[in-house]
């Protein structure tokens, strides 16, 4: 696929927690799971690009089950951790206007479950406009079953499915004209010209 520009690209990780990272997942474990989100989210570090990490909260309970913190090494230092107590990411936790602030206008998903928090965060992005790329080896569900209709028949649908190796970022590529306006390449080859004035 081609490479994503950095600046208006963000990495979406939704509740990767102790305890739901260590229930029975399928097709592949939560330990193989965190090792390709750490993965892409090293990719987007070394980008320059914004990396969202999600959790859920249980409503209306004294205290959080035990297991309830993202897993520990997941956050660096100065990434946001958007808390939810739905089962999408969207609903009352600004992270919408988060992603906005980031300038984000493109999405890359990776988490657990993946037809549950994954996709119904992807869901609600899809309907505010951004583009979608699903990470499906940095994905996984209760099932292979559940975690297959998601990944052959709902994602195909919203976005782009691909495997971590093939998500990489890249900034766009400015060269200045002879009557010194700037065109900018991106990375999906669409061109972006700006004179002295503003926008050509």
């Amino acid at each position: 696929m081609p490479a994503l520009d950095p600046g208006r690209t963000a990495l979406v990780l939704v509740d990767l927690m102790e305890r739901i990272v260590a229930l029975p997942l399928a097709p592949r474990p939560g330990t193989d799971v965190l090792t390709a989100a750490a993965r892409l989210a090293d990719t987007f570090r070394a980008a320059g690009a914004p990396v969202v990490h999600i959790r859920v909260e249980r409503p209306n309970v004294a205290s959080q089950p035990p297991g309830s913190e993202l897993v520990a090494d997941l956050v660096r230092e100065g990434e946001p951790v958007v808390v939810k107590r739905t089962i999408g990411g969207f609903q009352d936790t600004g992270l919408h206007e988060l992603l906005t602030g980031f300038g984000a206008t493109t999405l890359v998903f990776g988490g657990v479950a993946t037809n549950l928090g994954v996709e119904s965060t992807a869901r609600a992005a899809g309907d505010l406009g951004y583009d979608l790329v699903f990470a499906e080896d940095a994905m996984s569900a209760l099932t292979a079953d559940e975690h297959r209709a998601s990944v052959d028949l709902d994602f195909p649908r919203l976005g782009t499915v691909a495997p971590v190796a093939a998500i990489t970022l890249e900034a766009p590529a400015a060269t200045t004209g002879p009557d010194g306006s700037a065109s900018v390449t991106t990375p999906d080859g669409s061109v972006s010209t700006t004179t002295h004035g503003g926008r050509a």
